[in-house]
């Protein structure tokens, strides 16, 4: 093995058998000159040859003090060199010497005494430059300086991954003296430390050369054994002047505080980020139930890992609700998320179920403070307080529940509800700044959730108005066969005025009616029953369509500046025939045995309220057999497709005038009725009887 492949020491103890040689005596250039008892020259190194330009031969037998000394102080050297001769003590100094070529160099000199086995006395002289050794003091002196001062830990580990030296830094931040750290390993000082992957790093730091820059370790150090530091460290092969590898300087930095504040600056942008996601996600409709489930998507899995979104029931119901200390509350569920059958979903209540929750429930304590409620570590006996039931509780334990937070929904001064966390998969509590977070999220989801609640009152309130008015079954006549349909507008808009009516007359006639009030909400719900009325007593007079339009004109223009569309027609089934007047609305369809569906060529007329043109009434065949298809535009009308192309559909699917009229109503509503188009829907169908 060569001295290059030297092992490294094993157990703190010097290696045996020869090792790399260091590569300081060659940086320094010593050079070495033995003198015999009369001064002269007898051993002369390479070194000296090339400090003082004088050969080998040109050097040995020549008289030291003249060949190397300036002729200044020939006379000093050689007093000193008998001193050290006679005494044996040695000697060292600097002087300027003369090189051959005639330059003046100084020198750092050393001289001590030898003596040989046969009794014979000489002098061994070292010499090396002064700039070059005073330079390298400076580097040593300047290095040992910075590295004991500095506020960087430092040490330097051998080939064994052994501490050879740490500076006192190093000792304060491992709590460990400096000399307990000499001959150990990272992992016997520090026990406490996964140092795994700083020791794999040092040996590939070793093996390849390359450093490790920064790298970040966490963990604890005697010094501070109870909290967790941040550490960065930093690797750096050492090799000496000849490229023989000695070891890893190791450096380390406590970023502890950095640390902590880069986690805060990251944690406060991922709150800003769920901020903004739940300003664009949560209220995109006004339904009470997808407003709560918006929230919930939001919460999870970003604050929680379940989340639930629970309402008074009173408040749902558009009651104020208070709570007193002893009163219980009773809860509606809107939300859980995630949806799923994992335990914790499972001990939460369904949605739309009611809940009655004590007063003792930390839900409860919620809603009736109107101040969030933490339980930062819940141990067993929170969990009582926290699910609904005994059953629920259980579950939450299996589930492994151990954080949880209850923040209320807060609108216009009023405590609708609460947003429920829990946290069972994340490990870290809930803790101040998610408290933050969850009253930011219930803060902004309550307004929309409350516009969301009286949107539905409102709407519930309009949409009974609207039953109440219409017929709830149209009238049964001999002479026709009549279905009906009418299906209100979406939970994203509001209730409209469409209507329809069957109105029975004098001598087996029968009038048939289907109009839509432009607006919506309760005022064209209202405007509608007052039509609807007015067109039923005229109506009960017998009058000619187009007459009957224009009463109701002068009706609807009285009414508050309504507008509406109405097609009137009247059957008489002696005749055979209908009359038929049209203001402003889509034209009926008839259908009638071996012939294709028609739409009827009608005036279009103007809409009821704006007064000043006549309408016209139409006569067209109607036998036995016949159907006329009257409808509301929310039928038909589409964002994407052309009115032409919805009405030729319509007439595609009134292809079999055998089928039977409620087929028939379920048919066009389930086919032509787009999700896209939010308006209400009045359908009448009638078929012409034959007389018995």
């Amino acid at each position: 093995m060569s001295a290059a492949e030297a092992p490294a020491p094993e157990n703190g103890e010097p290696a045996r058998g020869p090792v790399p040689p260091g590569g300081l005596l060659d940086v320094l250039g010593v050079a070495s000159v033995v003198l015999d008892t009369d001064g002269r020259i007898v051993l002369w190194s390479p070194q000296a040859e090339e400090l003082f330009g004088y050969t080998a031969q040109e050097a040995l037998g020549q008289y030291a003090a003249r060949l190397m000394v300036h002729e200044r102080h020939i006379q000093l050297v050689g007093k000193l060199f008998a001193d050290v001769m006679r005494t044996g003590e040695s000697w060292a100094g600097g002087f300027p010497i003369r090189r051959k070529d005639g330059s003046t160099r100084l020198v750092e000199f050393r001289n001590m005494r030898l003596l040989d086995d046969q009794g014979d006395v000489y002098a061994l002289g070292l010499a090396a430059d002064q700039s070059t050794v005073r330079r390298l003091e400076q580097e040593v002196a300047l290095s040992e300086r910075m590295v004991k001062q500095s506020p960087i830990g430092y040490a330097v580990l051998d080939t064994g991954l052994r501490f050879v030296s740490v500076n006192p830094a190093m000792e304060k931040i491992n709590g460990v003296p400096a000399a307990e750290h000499v001959g150990r390993t990272l992992r016997e000082v520090l026990p406490m430390l996964d140092s795994t992957s700083v020791e794999a790093g040092a040996r590939r730091v070793l093996e390849t050369g390359l450093p490790v820059i920064d790298d970040t370790l966490v963990g604890r150090t005697p010094a501070d054994p109870d909290a967790d530091h941040t550490w960065a460290h930093s690797l750096y092969r050492l090799e000496d002047a000849m490229g023989h590898v000695l070891g890893v300087a190791v450096s380390v930095v406590d970023i502890t505080e950095q640390h902590r504040a880069s986690v805060e600056a990251e944690a406060a942008r991922r709150r800003l980020a769920v901020v903004a996601d739940a300003s664009a996600r949560i209220g995109t409709t006004l339904e009470l139930e997808r407003t709560a489930c918006e929230l919930a998507d939001v919460a999870v899995p970003e604050l929680a890992d379940v989340a639930a979104v629970d309402l008074l029931d009173a408040v749902v119901e558009g009651r104020q609700s208070t709570l007193g200390p002893s009163e219980a509350a009773v809860i509606r569920a809107l939300a859980v998320r995630p949806a799923g059958g994992s335990e914790a979903v499972r001990a939460a209540d369904p949605p739309g179920q009611i809940a009655r929750y004590a007063p003792d429930r930390l839900v409860t304590e919620c809603v009736r403070t109107g101040e969030a409620v933490l339980v930062r570590q819940v141990k067993d006996e929170d969990l009582p307080r926290i699910a609904r039931s005994p059953e629920a509780a259980v579950l939450l334990g299996r589930a492994g529940l151990h954080s949880y937070l209850a923040v209320p929904l807060i609108a216009r001064g009023e405590v609708l509800g609460a947003l429920d966390l829990k946290r069972t998969r994340n490990p870290a509590p809930f803790d101040e700044d998610d408290v933050l977070l969850a009253r930011e999220l219930a803060a902004r989801a309550a307004v929309q959730i409350d516009n969301a609640r009286w949107y539905q009152n409102a709407r519930n309130t309009a949409l009974t108005l609207q039953r109440s008015l219409l017929p709830s079954h149209p009238p049964v006549t001999t002479a026709l066969e009549v279905a009906s349909r009418y299906q209100p507008a979406g939970a994203t808009s509001e209730v409209g005025g469409d209507w329809f009516d069957v109105i029975p007359l004098e001598g087996g006639k029968t009038a048939l009616v289907v109009g839509d009030v432009m607006g919506s909400g309760i005022s064209a719900a209202a405007t509608m029953g007052r039509l609807r009325t007015a067109t039923t007593t005229l109506a009960a007079l017998d009058l000619d369509p187009a007459r009957l339009l224009e009463h109701l004109d002068k009706t609807t223009s009285a009414l508050d500046h309504s507008i509406a569309t109405c097609v009137y027609a009247v059957h008489d089934p002696h005749l055979r025939q209908c009359r038929i007047a049209n203001a402003g609305h889509l034209p009926p369809a008839r259908v009638r045995p071996g012939r294709p569906p028609e739409l009827l060529d009608l005036p279009t007329g103007v809409p009821l309220g704006v007064g000043g043109v006549e309408f016209s009434t139409v006569t067209v065949d109607f036998a036995p057999g016949d159907e006329l298809v009257f409808y509301t535009d929310g039928l038909v009308e589409t964002r994407r497709h052309s009115l032409d192309e919805r009405l030729a559909f319509m007439l595609s699917l009134l292809d079999d005038p055998a089928r039977p009229l409620e087929e028939t109503c379920d048919l066009l509503l389930r086919t032509l009725h787009h999700p896209d188009n939010h308006d209400d829907v009045a359908l009448l169908i009638a078929r012409a009887q034959q007389l018995p």
